[in-house]
């Protein structure tokens, strides 16, 4: 079932992309918007985290401003700014990955470091580390990868996402172009 719903979610998506009277800040909002408003709501409803949530909102908020500024940049070529729409989630999926690399969650005893390597695991939210703590205060890092591919997906992003913000703040009429459509009503 799940499966069904990410292909149909797959399936609007490029439909959305395609079609040619909707605005592009309006796609990128309606694309960008959803996960986002998951994450909050786990925040809030699960965690109880209102002052992490707002941030999240805050910093989304930013960062759709620096991607509708990108999207409007008129000398960058299409393939560039695609990049961002790769890096980000690639960013963000490396970065779950390396947070979980401990998985304390389990039961005790099935946790890789307590299983593999005789420790208890720990982890930081950012700088993104995982990592095995030993009994003698010595440390073993998790998921040394992964965080290659997290630095690497966030200094891509950092660097489109500030162009973006840098067009946005230097042309904003630029910005408004972005959210109305540019094609006239079909006559």
């Amino acid at each position: 079932m799940i499966a069904l719903l990410v292909a149909i979610g797959c399936a609007l998506a490029v439909y959305l992309l395609a079609h040619p009277r909707i605005a592009s800040g309006i796609k990128v909002l309606l694309l960008t918007a959803p996960p986002v408003a998951g994450v909050v709501w786990l925040l809030v409803e699960v965690y109880e985290r209102w002052l992490t949530a707002g941030f999240v909102v805050a910093v989304f908020v930013v960062i759709l401003i620096a991607l509708i500024g990108l999207l409007a940049h008129p000398r960058l070529p299409t393939w560039s700014k695609m990049i961002v729409f790769g890096t980000v989630p690639g960013a963000a999926l490396a970065w779950l990955l390396i947070v979980t690399a401990d998985d304390t969650l389990k039961d005790p005893g099935e946790d890789p470091c307590s299983m593999y390597y005789g420790g208890v695991g720990g982890s930081k939210a950012f700088p993104p580390q995982a990592y095995c703590r030993y009994e003698d205060g010595s440390t073993h890092d998790l998921a040394t990868g992964t965080q290659f591919v997290f630095w690497v997906c966030f200094a891509i992003s950092l660097a489109l996402l500030s162009v973006g913000l840098w067009q946005a703040v230097r042309h904003p009429r630029a910005l408004v172009r972005q959210l109305r459509s540019e094609i006239g009503p079909a006559g």
